[in-house]
């Protein structure tokens, strides 16, 4: 879990993105007497673009800043979910040539993950 962190918070620091905040789920449960799997949050993106697109796409707003949740199965592996550039796309009817801006994105995640 740790190092799957790690690796994603360097590759989105890497291409000069901004990681708004992290969230752990996971203490945020011990801190009120729960226990749950390894879980954490990673909101992160570009205020430059991201506002871009949701002057175009309002609604966006809902979804962006992009996120990622890191978290770990009962069988100890780690696993790393998004929303993908094309959900987005189909979601808000964003045009072909604007969804190439949030397609980055998912292209950062796997050389995160590949690393």
């Amino acid at each position: 879990m740790a190092e799957t962190l790690e690796r994603l918070q360097a590759v989105i620091q890497r291409h000069n993105l901004t990681l708004f905040a992290q969230i752990d789920h996971t203490g945020a449960a011990q801190h009120v007497g729960l226990t749950m799997q390894p879980a954490h949050v990673l909101i992160f993106g570009s205020p430059k673009v991201g506002t871009s697109l949701m002057i175009a796409f309002p609604l966006l707003a809902l979804d962006l800043p992009l996120k990622l949740l890191v978290w770990q199965s009962a069988d100890g592996q780690v696993w790393v979910s998004s929303t993908s550039a094309a959900y987005l796309q189909e979601r808000y009817g964003i045009s072909q040539a604007l969804i190439g801006i949030i397609a980055g994105a998912d292209i950062v995640i796997v050389q995160a993950l590949d690393g």
